[in-house]
């Protein structure tokens, strides 16, 4: 499981020019499965989103969690986060997990984050074709593997 993290003042998706989920202040995570994870992974992934220590307290210093600073989280399914570029110019994306895996996987990873952590978390529409837009909050961008 890989997940690209981004503080977010502001994120929204839209398909088919609705929108279908936005947050005003929080994360916006990119949400890659693997043929291979499990629950453990969903869980370990979703334990560090939620305990990442990247917002500022009152010192300027990052030191509050997305909890803490009663943030929401936009999560967007990503397979591509899987391409591989190693040979060629034609990305591979043989790592990523099939539909079929990776949805009921992708659903269970954002239920783990509402119901563990009780965080509101927004999605796009799994597997849709989807516009992404945000307004970032500093500049961090961070990778959470399992």
């Amino acid at each position: 499981m890989r997940v690209v993290v981004q503080r977010a003042r502001q994120a929204k998706v839209t398909v088919d020019g609705k929108v279908t989920g936005a947050i005003e202040h929080g994360l916006m995570l990119l949400v890659g499965l693997t043929h291979e994870d499990t629950v453990k992974d969903l869980e370990y992934c979703a334990k560090k989103v939620a305990n990442l220590r990247i917002f500022e307290d009152e010192k300027g210093k990052m030191n509050l969690s997305i909890k803490e600073v009663g943030g929401s989280i936009l999560s967007i399914s990503q397979f591509t986060l899987y391409g591989e570029t190693k040979k060629g110019n034609r990305p591979s994306f043989i790592e990523a997990a099939r539909p079929e895996v990776a949805e009921p996987l992708y659903h269970q990873f954002n239920q783990i984050l509402r119901e563990t952590y009780d965080i509101q978390v927004e999605t796009g529409i799994f597997g849709a074709m989807m516009d992404v837009s945000f307004t970032n909050n500093g500049p961090v961008t961070l990778i959470v593997e399992s």
